[in-house]
Formats: structure tokens, sequence, C-alpha cells
């Protein structure tokens, strides 16, 4: 049995990752450190278990193997590292980091202590963007040349997401680091890192942080990413797409289908086609069970984490710089 902590209670998921880790037969949950006390010994008591005070107290317990950390993420650094040094297993709420200096920092110190890593970046592991990636792969839209996908809800204008949320020192961003982070990890998955990412931040609700956010990315091959998030729309579907020279691909989550039109099928005069979508792949939460379990890494969803983190910084950046175009290759590590 993996004995597991839960550092804060600030995300609005952590709820969700206590669940899994108190439902998985391999996992269970011993202790909880919160930077609220309030709210950390609320949520100690919900569960049966000891709350600490100080974090450094939790992480010297040896009956402790593994950590989640749901923690503001201006204290993931000093949360993150501190854990990995003490050697314990780590499962993280995105964004590892909000600077790729501070990212690296963490993974220095996971990759000394060896302990398994793994970030949640849920929708990598959807079988709409399997289905998707599997068309890209069979050639059957030819070179990528626009990839635009969008997530948004209406956290701020319904009053619904927390108040910390709209915390620039907290969080390091709005919408873009927060909700922007999944189309913009699918961006990065199926066009690879751009050289550039230029951004418009929007502040529809007069915020600290934007609410309204769009990023470009920009390739060396003349492909465009297109990344969209948003706190303020109603109606708004889920949606990635996927043109080429060839063929487009579409998802959007008020069909809950993915479509392809492709020049390189024989029935392309048909028009639209549904595909057929895949089961889901473990969850990432799943897999770092697995990792610890079999002793494996999480290469690809760190390094996709990091790339991550690459991409909120240049984003918001560029958006802090009036939207000029910040090379990735500009960041400091």
């Amino acid at each position: 049995m993996i004995r597991v902590a839960m550092l804060s209670y600030w995300h609005v998921h952590a709820g969700d990752y206590a669940k899994q880790a108190s439902e998985h037969p391999e996992t269970q949950i011993v202790a909880v450190w919160d930077e609220l006390p309030e709210r950390g010994q609320k949520e100690a008591d919900l569960l049966g278990v000891k709350f600490y005070a100080d974090v450094h107290d939790l992480l010297a317990q040896t009956d402790i193997d593994a950590v989640i950390v749901d923690a503001p993420t201006n204290l993931h650094r000093d949360v993150l590292a501190a854990a990995a040094k003490a050697g314990k297993h780590i499962f993280t709420e995105k964004v590892v980091a909000p600077t790729l200096e501070e990212a690296n920092e963490i993974i220095r110190a996971v990759e000394e202590s060896g302990i398994k890593l793994t970030v949640s970046l849920p929708r990598l592991y959807e079988g709409y963007t399997t289905a998707i990636q599997e068309i890209a792969e069979q050639g059957l839209l030819g070179q990528l040349t626009l990839v635009r996908t969008r997530l948004s809800h209406n956290g701020a204008t319904r009053g619904w997401l927390p108040e910390h949320f709209f915390s620039k020192e907290q969080c390091g961003g709005g919408a873009m680091i927060d909700l922007g982070c999944h189309p913009m990890y699918l961006a990065r998955l199926f066009l690879g890192m751009p050289q550039s990412v230029s951004s418009t931040y929007g502040y529809v609700t007069g915020k600290e942080v934007e609410d309204n956010a769009v990023a470009v990315l920009r390739y060396e091959s003349g492909a465009i990413g297109i990344v969209e998030a948003g706190f303020v729309n109603e109606h708004s579907p889920f949606a990635i797409e996927l043109h080429g020279t060839e063929g487009s691909a579409l998802f959007s989550s008020k069909e809950n289908t993915v479509k392809l039109r492709s020049a390189r099928l024989e029935d392309q005069a048909r028009g639209w086609i549904a595909r057929g979508i895949a089961g889901n792949k473990p969850s990432a939460f799943e897999q770092w069970v697995n990792h610890i379990v079999n002793g494996t890494v999480a290469s690809e969803n760190i390094a996709l984490a990091v790339d991550l983190t690459k991409l909120m910084e240049a984003s918001n950046r560029s958006a802090a710089e009036g939207g000029r175009p910040v090379a990735i290759a500009d960041l400091r590590g």
C-alpha cells in the first residue's frame, strides 16, 4: 500500500484527487498539510487522518511514501523540490511551475532523488486525443498547417470559481495558465514546440488576472497553433481542430465525435465522416501509481509538463509586453 499525504486543498481539483487516492486499491491517504491550517484541519478531520501545520514536519515522516500536491502555483517550486528531496513520490496538478527556471529546479530534485513524478495532464489520455493523433500519424491530413484548441467556462461571470484563482501572485496568471494549460499541451502534442509565442489577454470582469486569452504559436514550417481559453463564456464547447494540406480533423464536446475529411480517402467525396473514439488510456493518477509500483519513469508526461511551463512562461511574457513574440529559445532555464 502506498501511503499518501495531501499537500494543500487550494486547487479546485484537490477533492477529485483525494477521491481517486481513497478509491484506488494501491493508495491510502494518511496525512494532510495545507498552507491554510483551518482548511487543512477540516479536510484531515473528514478523512480521519493527521493534520500537519508544517510541511517539512510532514515530509520528515518515514511512514509517508508519496504526496499529492494541490498547493498554490507560486509554492510549487519549494513544495515539490522539498518533497523530492525527502524521497516522496509526487503527483501534482499542472502547471509543474510558472517558469522554466523553477521547473528545471524541480526536475533536478526529482532526478537526483529517483522518486516518481507524474503531472496531471488529463486530456492527453482521452480517447478523442488518441483518435486525432492516429489520424495525423496516418498522414490523412498531409502536412499540418493549423491547429486550434479551445477550452473555456463561465467561472468568472457566474462566480463559482474560487476568488484565489484570480490572484496573480498565487496562480501566476489567469485563464491561460489555468484552463489554457489543456489546449496548450494538446497543441504541443500535435505540432511540437514552436519557435515563438505571442499572446493577447482580455480582462472582461476586471480581475487582477486575465479571464479571456489567446496565444498564437509560430513554427518554422509555417504552421500556426492557436490556443484559446476563458473564464467568461457561457456555452463554449471544448474544441480541437487540425487542418493540413490534405484534410482536416475536428472534435467538439458539443457532438462528442471526431470528424474527418481527407483528400487521401477514396470516399472523401461523401464529405465529412465520423471516426470512432477508442476508450480512454489510464488516467494520469493511475499511471503515477503504476510507475511507483513498477519502478518506471513518466518520461513523456514529464517532458510535456516542462514544455507546458515553457509555453506558459512565453505566453505570459508576451501578453505583458504588448503581445510581442517571445522566442522559446530565449527563456532562461
